[in-house]
């Protein structure tokens, strides 16, 4: 399917430099962001306290976050567990504030008013469990990308593996900055959302890669930018296809998705419009700096065996 016409001749790497001079603004802005602030990590990393109730009658989330609004809990997660009568809380740790009295105060909070729920479970996740959490998070996406790294270094050639690796850091860095800077939670479906990011964005870059393969095979007197700046073209519909039809799954998550997920599709939303940039504006033209040229993935023309037969 074709959405910019049947052939487009846009120069895209003509403005790469423009684009490096953007995407350096965002990186630095997101990096200061980071180093600075750093993020507001949800309670999945910093530990605090998990209670499940059940209400006699369906309960709308609203109504509970009111009455636990005034009760000084600090950072409450309440999200509704198994049907709609039955409710998960998640309390952020507080100075000071044991556990069982977090629970026994929740509790107290909706139950002010009559027709409160019963308690079912408490449980308590240690900051150690937390920082664990945190840790082996980003171990997971240490890994992700040194994956990466090899599988395109082996399937076309090691320079264009450090373009889709530096597009790839382009991606997370300015996601995680955006939810610096906006002072948004993150929490394990954030964590997940990134690691889909790079997925994704992967994907469109090794659509573009392939097709500047096969296009260096086809295309014998074009230069390298030539050739790199037709395979994007060519693809360039299939990328905001892709990009479009997914946003439009995503932005109605957000809408509708409930609160507990909000996060999660944000995440996805800021890394996919990245994404789908850098796969365009950052991968090619890093691997082009880098010097990758026709004879690094066509291989020379064997020459004929001399006939020296009399």
């Amino acid at each position: 399917m074709q959405i910019l016409g049947r052939t487009t001749r846009i120069d895209f790497l003509g403005r790469r430099r423009i684009a490096a001079v953007v995407s350096g603004l965002l990186m630095l802005v997101s990096l200061v962001s980071l180093l600075a602030q750093g993020l507001v990590l949800g309670l999945d990393f910093t530990g605090g306290t998990l209670i499940e109730v059940a209400y006699p009658r369906p309960v709308e989330l609203s109504e509970v976050r009111q009455r636990l609004a005034g009760g000084g809990l600090g950072d409450v997660v309440v999200q509704h567990f198994g049907t709609a009568r039955d409710v998960l809380i998640r309390v952020a740790p507080r100075e000071g504030l044991a556990s069982a009295d977090v629970s026994t105060r929740v509790l107290e909070l909706l139950q002010e008013e009559g027709g409160g729920p019963a308690m079912r479970r408490v449980e308590f996740v240690g900051p150690q469990v937390g920082e664990e959490l945190a840790e082996k998070g980003g171990l997971a996406m240490l890994y992700a990308l040194i994956g990466i790294l090899l599988y395109v270094a082996f399937r076309f050639e090691y320079r264009f593996a450090l373009g889709a690796v530096a597009a790839l850091v382009h991606d997370v860095l300015i996601t995680l900055g955006f939810f610096s800077v906006f002072r948004i939670e993150v929490d394990l479906t954030v964590l997940a959302a990134v690691l889909a990011v790079i997925g994704y964005s992967l994907n469109d870059t090794i659509v573009v890669f392939d097709r500047i393969r096969e296009n260096f095979r086809k295309m014998r007197r074009g230069s390298a930018l030539e050739v790199m700046n037709a395979s994007i073209n060519q693809t360039i519909s299939r990328t905001l296809m892709t990009s479009l039809t997914t946003l439009l799954v995503l932005v109605a998550l957000f809408a509708f998705g409930g609160e507990i997920i909000h996060g999660f599709a944000l995440a996805l939303i800021v890394g996919i419009v990245v994404g789908t940039y850098s796969s365009i504006f950052i991968a090619s033209p890093a691997a082009l700096a880098l010097g990758v040229s026709r004879s690094d993935l066509v291989a020379p023309k064997r020459e004929e065996a001399a006939d020296d037969r009399p």
